[in-house]
């Protein structure tokens, strides 16, 4: 039984812990010329900084949770303290003045992969991987979209076949982030081809080390490989890591989808810039010599609205996730008004910089942010393509009439 402990004593355990095992975190300068002007959505890494990236990542989650603070609201059977999220949230704050390795590898697992596992999967596949989840020994990845299936996820052709206690597996995956790096994956197969197609869907947990999965890095536009695709061929997967009832799959995907868009919605206060964003986009003006410009100064204030809008849209819908509701379609609102602000950045980019941003003339803070601008097209794509999240704000949220089909 997990001690019962006040706030105060559990700031106090957690200052205590980030500040025996951390560095404090030096407030950042704001000085133009600077330091690295990159600027990516994208992971744009080596496979052997992706290696090393991932060995710190762990380093710092075990230690983490080994004292305490790796699922602070988890249940206390699988290795979480059973704490009300306020307390989450207060080390979550400690946690922004310290400077520890980034643990965005855990992105997809956490975010999206351990809750559906928590919600859907069998006792023993929970006790099997949501302590090492959680923990950082091992990473997840999202195996949804297929080549001829992308937002439409019903249309998936990736065939389950049951075989006696096993499932057999064939088929493939694209566009599958971290596939490299990870462990497990959340897979949703064809299980039956003859009812209606949303019907006919089962989710499973693979181990993406067994036999017959292949995982091939995909070349992206800015130059870097952080998608993949995954082929199966006769993976063997015990149904004891089925996740939820045969053909009921539909319902185990809307839980990940949902996770998905608030953890990507949620990110970056709906801007994806990170804490410098809206000072680098207003002295980019300046520097450009273009803060007297009515146009460039009024499409400045738009992107700037619109990011605090976003963020307070944010804190509206994870105030849904605190209360223990489920995600719901706004989030869908969310993921758009992140898309939609990357793209008035990117209009606000082009006027501003003009050539500067396709050729590099060495200029700081210039055509590092061609980087960003191709990978806005990927972020539209990312979690559900725009208009699916436009048919499911109109559908769901306002109450319009369904899409007409095509005959």
């Amino acid at each position: 039984m997990v001690e019962v402990i006040s706030e105060e004593a559990f700031e106090k355990e957690a200052l205590d812990f980030l500040q025996s095992n951390a560095e404090p975190r030096v407030e950042i300068t704001r000085q133009w010329g600077e330091g690295s002007d990159k600027v990516s959505l994208f992971p744009e890494r080596t496979p052997e900084e992706d290696q090393a990236d991932l060995k710190e990542a762990q380093s710092w989650s075990k230690l983490r949770f080994d004292a305490g603070f790796g699922w602070i609201t988890g249940p206390e059977e699988y290795g979480g303290r059973n704490l009300p999220r306020s307390y989450q949230r207060i080390y979550d704050h400690l946690e922004t003045g310290f400077n520890i390795p980034s643990q965005a590898v855990f992105g997809i697992g956490l975010g999206m992969i351990a809750p559906t596992i928590l919600a859907h999967a069998t006792e023993e596949v929970k006790k099997k991987y949501l302590r090492s989840l959680y923990r950082g020994d091992i990473v997840a990845c999202q195996l949804f979209s297929e080549p001829s299936s992308g937002s439409d996820l019903a249309s998936l052709q990736t065939k389950a076949i049951k075989d006696g206690d096993e499932w057999v597996i064939n088929g493939q995956k694209v566009w599958t982030s971290g596939a490299h790096l990870s462990d497990i994956g959340e897979i949703i197969c064809r299980t039956d081809p003859n009812v209606e197609k949303h019907r006919g869907l089962t989710g499973f947990v693979v181990d993406m080390h067994a036999p017959g999965v292949e995982v091939r890095p995909l070349r992206q536009i800015t130059g870097g490989a952080s998608f993949n695709e995954v082929f199966f061929t006769d993976v063997r997967i015990p149904d004891s890591h089925r996740l939820g009832d045969v053909n009921a799959g539909w319902t185990v995907a809307l839980t990940t989808l949902m996770n998905e868009r608030a953890a990507i919605g949620g990110g970056g206060g709906g801007s994806g810039l990170g804490s410098l964003g809206t000072w680098r986009l207003m002295e980019l003006v300046r520097q450009m010599g273009k803060s007297s410009d009515p146009l460039i100064r009024q499409d400045l204030a738009q992107v700037i609205i619109n990011l605090k809008i976003a963020s307070y849209t944010n804190i509206r819908a994870m105030s849904k996730l605190a209360a223990n509701q489920l995600p719901g379609p706004e989030m869908s609102i969310a993921k758009l008004s992140l898309t939609q602000n990357f793209v008035r950045i990117c209009n606000l980019l082009s006027e501003v910089l003009g050539m500067k941003i396709t050729a590099d003339s060495g200029e700081w803070g210039t055509y590092a942010w061609s980087e960003f601008l191709l990978s806005v097209p990927g972020m539209r794509i990312a979690g559900g393509t725009d208009e699916v999240m436009h048919n499911i704000v109109g559908e769901r949220v306002l109450g319009l009439p369904k899409e007409p089909k095509l005959a």
